[in-house]
């Protein structure tokens, strides 16, 4: 079953900020446009030459991970001459922004897109965005083909809307080196696991902690997550929820971390990532895309789901990029190249693997080749755990005062209660606007 979009009421429709990927990049010089033909192409059966349909592809890939995108659309152009998808990487602080003016006013269009999965309610209620039920139908792909998470979420009132690439979820990143020095056998998987590898590993003499708690980012990610685990939500049905006795309940542990003297009290943007780094953290909750930086640093780290610190269940959030089709785009050539090509992502997407996403397509992740990548195989053993921010429109606007009122009290600046209470406040407040 799919999800109805939920609209609270009076509330304006507005651009959903997304979280994640590093924007540092240019465009592809692959280029691109929306001719529909290109020279090139094989011979047809009355031996003339076949034009080449030319689709183009927008990605927020700006980062490290555009290269293995476009590795993977070079060999795919090379692979037949039928089609010819022009890959363009968009800025990916920027991306939204350039979609929206492509969509709306039809100007360079592009005929296939990455849009991130919590985007995806959004642009299906701006009526954009077209069902993709028929062309995965006619190119031989299948929901059953995909993890069933971003599926589920992007089916909207019984219609698919999104073709899966990856899932990243929030994951344990843990320093072997210290876990051996300090005597702990592995990574936690539960709260009192977690308590006592942390006791353990903090050695205040060497500056080292045990887990040093970030007040801002990836706390989108974390936060969510161990609300989940304490069995609260962020959105009741009707109403934000997150000041809830199992949404305060999880801030307050998070600050006793420091209170217990485990973590620093007052870790500025990204300085859980740079201790560890240094040898000086044990333990950080992030996302996949840091698996090149500690590559790159030589670290000798693991990684493992994050632990259940919650009392209810098995919980982490996630984000997930899908393929996704502008309504306006109706050309019947262009839609038979799109399935075709997604076809073969679904069936010859490793090198996207090996920028360290875990990928979404159940082929894939069952080969021996995606099983030998132990980061990002570890990532995929817990996809059933997996949750995405709320099904509403707007979310990322709706659910924005919590990051500033979390910080306040993860600072000890703010009773948890208090601030949560004052997320809730600007959250509902922002409704109204």
């Amino acid at each position: 079953m799919g999800k109805k979009v939920r609209k609270p009421a009076l509330l304006l429709l507005s651009l959903l900020l997304v979280i994640g990927l590093a924007a540092c990049g240019a465009k592809d010089s692959s280029g691109g446009g929306n001719s529909a033909a290109v020279n090139g192409g094989g011979e047809s059966s009355g031996g003339k030459k076949q034009e080449t349909t030319s689709i183009l592809f927008w990605s927020p890939f700006s980062g490290a991970d555009g290269p293995f995108m476009k590795k993977i659309v070079d060999k795919y152009n090379s692979s037949q001459d039928q089609y010819k998808v022009n890959f363009v990487i968009q800025p990916n602080g920027e991306y939204y922004k350039q979609l929206d003016v492509a969509l709306s006013t039809s100007k360079e269009r592009p005929d296939l897109m990455i849009m991130h999965v919590d985007n995806v309610p959004t642009y299906v209620n701006k009526d954009q965005l077209q069902p993709l039920d028929d062309i995965a139908s006619a190119s031989g792909i299948s929901k059953d083909d995909y993890a069933e998470a971003p599926v589920e979420y992007s089916t909207i009132d019984g219609k698919w809307y999104s073709i899966p690439l990856d899932i990243h979820p929030v994951v344990m990143y843990y320093n072997k080196d210290l876990f051996e020095q300090a005597g702990v056998s592995g990574p936690p998987t539960n709260r009192a696991e977690f308590e006592d590898a942390v006791a353990k590993l903090t050695d205040k003499d060497k500056g080292v902690y045990g887990y040093v708690l970030p007040t801002l980012w990836p706390q989108q990610f974390i936060f969510p997550s161990l609300v989940w685990q304490n069995g609260g939500e962020l959105w009741d049905g009707s109403d934000v929820a997150y000041n809830s006795p199992e949404a305060v309940e999880m801030v307050s542990w998070m600050r006793s971390l420091v209170d217990q003297g485990y973590s620093p009290g007052n870790v500025q943007q990204d300085g859980e990532n740079t201790l560890f780094l240094q040898g000086k953290n044990a333990i950080q909750f992030n996302g996949p895309w840091m698996k090149s930086q500690f590559d790159e640093a030589g670290l000798n780290y693991g990684v493992a789901p994050i632990p259940q610190i919650g009392k209810e269940k098995r919980a982490a959030f996630a984000g997930s990029h899908g393929f996704v089709i502008p309504k306006a785009m109706t050309d019947e050539a262009k839609l038979a190249g799109i399935g075709d090509f997604l076809k073969y992502m679904a069936e010859h997407s490793m090198e996207w693997a090996e920028s360290g996403q875990a990928l979404a397509s159940k082929k894939m992740i069952e080969s021996e080749e995606f099983k030998q990548l132990e980061v990002q195989s570890s990532i995929a053993a817990g996809f059933a755990d997996v949750q995405f921010a709320p099904n509403v429109l707007n979310w990322g606007t709706i659910s924005e005062p919590i990051w500033g009122e979390l910080n306040n009290a993860l600072l000890g600046k703010k009773d948890p209660q208090k601030a949560m209470d004052d997320a809730v406040a600007k959250s509902r407040q922002a409704m109204k606007n």
